[in-house]
């Protein structure tokens, strides 16, 4: 399989632009008519991505060492959408078939065989780890709405009671869907570490422009019922007594999963006597977007292994850090021996890694996640969005 020539044709074919999932969604829904009613009904923020990370996947399957896991977790994580065999060989098919339209006369036999076994290797992998997750786990799990609280302006925090247990390491996210808004599923990732009663809380941004997010914070109610798909993610995650100290960095909602690592910490500190130390900064654009601050400002304030700093980048009257908030973490200092992880908005997470690398912090101890995966919605609602500050 010539690898090479597989990525020079996928970056060919990419230069067509939005002309390539246009076409791909043309010749799969003419071709099967029965897999529309799977696909959300505004296709604008969600033609691109499928098309896009199936040609990426597809042509670098010469590393599929590096990504097997993350396409075993796709394949389970897909069962959410009723995916059977057959719809891959669907979604192969059109793949092909939109390659061969845009590469013309580059569209060798050679070039057609190489395409349909690197797809055909990714798709195997896929199938064989949602078959496997079907033997221990369901597709999807309900979940009740327990409240939705109105924190600011534009978040609000969402209590959830799965009517099945559901397990999650801390910083990892799932994919959800609300009865308001069927067949379109976004990431969110719970703010809190597993509980014994089983509820989970999220908290949620409104995005301008977003298909979910609004919907989700005004009509929301107690009683509803939404869908959750399995655990992703381990770029956040650690694992349970890691001594290794913490410098976590969000910015807006990008809080959520490490304040559910907050909560891991102070559990092994109340249960053991020891733990890592973990300095939280937090960033927002303006004082009152800070919305979690009581409580983590309290918890500062009753451990001594823990640091709340507050940054806000667009009020010049406030009295704290200011500033964006990756540069604060970085002028910070003292990093050696610690690990960071970071989540945010999209610009946000690039920023603070830069400024993180440029401040001396070895790439490895700087992890982040990326939900811009095969399957994945807009970042309307990614773990990740939120403010930039």
């Amino acid at each position: 399989m010539d690898t090479a020539a597989l990525k020079h044709s996928w970056e060919q074919v990419a230069k067509s632009g939005d002309e390539v999932p246009l076409h791909f969604y043309s010749h799969l829904f003419l071709s099967h008519p029965e897999l529309r009613d799977m696909f959300p009904v505004s296709m604008a923020a969600q033609r691109d991505k499928l098309v896009a990370a199936l040609g990426r996947v597809v042509s670098s399957v010469d590393q599929l060492d590096q990504v097997v896991g993350v396409l075993q977790q796709l394949g389970r994580d897909h069962r959410k959408f009723s995916v059977v065999p057959e719809h891959y060989n669907a979604v192969g098919a059109s793949l092909l078939a939109t390659l061969k339209h845009f590469l013309g006369a580059a569209w060798t036999e050679e070039l057609a065989a190489d395409w349909a076994t690197a797809y055909g290797v990714i798709a195997r992998t896929m199938v064989e780890a949602a078959e496997e997750s079907s033997d221990t786990s369901p597709a999807w799990w309900d979940a009740e709405v327990v409240s939705v609280e109105r924190r600011t302006m534009d978040v609000a925090v969402v209590q959830l009671r799965p009517t099945e247990k559901f397990d999650y390491a801390p910083g990892q996210s799932f994919a959800m869907e609300i009865p308001q808004r069927p067949r379109l599923w976004r990431y969110f990732s719970p703010a809190n570490a597993p509980r014994e009663d089983g509820t989970l809380e999220l908290h949620v941004q409104v995005v301008d422009g977003g298909q979910l997010s609004g919907t989700l914070v005004r009509r929301l109610g107690s009683g509803d019922v939404v869908k959750m798909g399995a655990p992703v993610g381990d770029q956040l995650t650690r694992t349970p007594r890691d001594p290794r100290d913490l410098h976590l960095v969000a910015g807006g909602t990008g809080l959520a999963p490490l304040r559910s690592l907050v909560e891991q910490v102070d559990r092994e500190w109340r249960e053991h006597g020891s733990g890592p130390r973990v300095h939280l900064f937090h960033g927002a654009r303006v004082p009152w977007n800070l919305y979690d601050r009581k409580r983590l400002t309290e918890l500062a304030r009753h451990r001594d292994w823990f640091a709340y700093t507050e940054v806000v980048s667009d009020d010049s009257s406030f009295h704290g850090a200011r500033g964006l908030v990756g540069s604060v973490a970085a002028q910070h200092g003292g990093w050696e021996g610690w690990q960071a992880r970071v989540c945010g908005g999209p610009e946000m997470v690039s920023h603070t890694v830069a400024e993180l690398g440029a401040a001396g912090v070895p790439a490895d101890d700087i992890r982040y996640e990326n939900f811009h995966h095969v399957g994945a919605g807009d970042t309307d609602d990614d773990p990740s969005a939120g403010d930039d500050a």
